[in-house]
């Protein structure tokens, strides 16, 4: 088996395992409980939180933990909004946010908010001189993801967090999913950015945990009340083990950093060979791209096609983002770069690893030059 879908999850690490289950098994109190088996929860908690705040370069108090990316960007999305409704309604998300960004803010425009999205130029990335050109008085929030999820684009945080450095009133928000563990964090989490989501499975932790960074002095309205966990700001029993879990798997991820290195050769190998075939039409680039993605379409055979026949000699690959791939839309990133959507529906997904290997990446192009070769006639 070969698996090139990480974008959507990665597997978690055996040692995160190991510390998921120690935890679980043996930790059975609740943080929240006043005896010492609560307190030993409480204790682990709040190490697990120092550790992520620590390799993230910010203090523990920024760190709120959650269930997920989707949750991450719907807080921030929302609670900011309702937080700061009083100040303007007037938000700024980028054209090729994940739906989890998406689809909070046009949930917003029927709760009285103004919503505009930054359009993107034809290589998928946003027009920071038509941003300013959109900010207005009652801006409240701007939204721009650190690495696109569909064609593995690196976003200009840096423009971006110049451009509003003297708009303080203004929250930037990152969706950072994709970029943990795979580009440096000074890239993405700059001194301007205000709030940040992360999911743990993206970076080999396990499912159904993530953390949001808030920073210090900024407040965001709680989506969940009731028990007052999180220092008041998001009510449900913390989900120990998980977040235990993720800080080893952050620590691990930032050790292997450098072998992105090595991925990126891999990543330049594929596009290079893909690119030699006639009817392929390639999506992503190099410059300024992350190094695990790889986006390319085979002319004339939608992207679901190409995925099963890739599946039936067991290389699982993907349409586009995992959240839209099972409802058959076509990549909305390619559409809003101006992509044709015959042409964007062609499109596949790559998405590499630190443990890819250079015989994974030949037997994918073996497949594929048998794929392309016995497609033929369908496509013409």
């Amino acid at each position: 088996m070969i698996y090139f879908d990480n974008a959507a999850t990665t597997s978690p690490d055996p040692e995160v395992l190991t510390t998921y289950h120690e935890v679980a098994s043996k930790l059975i109190g609740n943080p929240s409980s006043l005896h010492r088996l609560g307190e030993e929860a409480t204790r682990l908690l709040e190490a697990s939180r120092q550790q992520v705040a620590s390799l993230l370069g910010k203090s523990s108090e920024e760190i709120l933990f959650t269930s997920g990316g989707t949750e991450s960007d719907n807080w921030a999305i929302k609670g900011l909004a309702f937080e700061k409704a009083r100040y303007g309604k007037h938000i700024l998300v980028s054209d090729i946010e994940h739906p989890a960004v998406k689809e909070s803010a046009k949930w917003l425009i029927g709760q009285g908010f103004e919503v505009d999205f930054i359009p993107v130029n034809r290589t998928g990335f946003v027009k920071v001189e038509a941003l300013e050109q959109m900010l207005r008085p009652d801006t409240i929030l701007v939204s721009v993801m650190a690495v696109n999820n569909e064609i593995g684009s690196i976003q200009p945080i840096q423009a971006i967090s110049e451009l509003l450095a003297d708009r303080p009133t203004i929250a930037f928000h990152v969706d950072a999913v994709q970029a943990l563990g795979k580009l440096p964090v000074t890239s993405f989490l700059t001194e301007r950015v205000d709030f940040a989501s992360f999911s743990s499975h993206k970076f080999h932790g396990v499912r159904g945990v993530g953390f949001l960074y808030q920073k210090k002095g900024k407040k965001l309205t709680p989506l969940l009340t009731g028990g007052g966990q999180e220092n008041n700001q998001r009510s449900t029993t913390e989900n120990v083990a998980g977040i235990a879990a993720t800080a080893k798997a952050l620590r691990l991820a930032m050790n292997r950093l450098t072998d992105f290195e090595k991925v990126v050769a891999l990543r330049n190998h594929l596009l290079e060979r893909l690119a030699a075939f006639e009817d392929v039409q390639i999506f992503s680039g190099i410059k300024d791209f992350a190094p695990h993605v790889l986006t390319f379409g085979l002319k004339g055979l939608r992207g679901e096609v190409l995925v099963h026949a890739f599946e039936e000699r067991e290389i699982y690959v993907s349409t586009t983002s995992a959240c839209s791939s099972k409802a058959g839309k076509p990549a909305g990133t390619l559409i809003a770069m101006g992509i044709p959507q015959s042409e964007a529906e062609t499109a596949i997904r790559i998405s590499l690893d630190y443990d890819t290997t250079t015989e994974e990446v030949e037997q994918f192009l073996t497949a594929f030059s048998d794929i392309y070769q016995q497609t033929r006639k369908v496509r013409n």
